[in-house]
């Protein structure tokens, strides 16, 4: 009787791991419709302008810094 008792138990916990692993992929699965919606709805627009203005505020930096770096004549 002990040893089905302890089969069971370990088929219990075999499945617990398991429950995790689909909580796991539902909400990952979620996330990624979350993410797909909010892409096409426009965000998309709003993250190629914050990447625009963030590759103009670098070129214009390193062209202030290589201008002050020349040697002076």
């Amino acid at each position: 009787m002990f040893k089905f008792i302890d089969k069971l138990v370990a088929k219990l916990k075999a499945s617990e791991k398991g429950q995790g692993m689909v909580e796991y992929a539902l909400i990952i699965a979620f996330v990624a419709a979350i993410a797909i919606v909010a892409l096409n709805n426009g965000l998309m627009d709003t993250i190629k302008g914050a990447f625009s203005t963030a590759s103009s505020a670098v070129s214009n930096a390193a062209a202030v810094v290589s201008t002050a770096n020349k040697p002076k004549t």
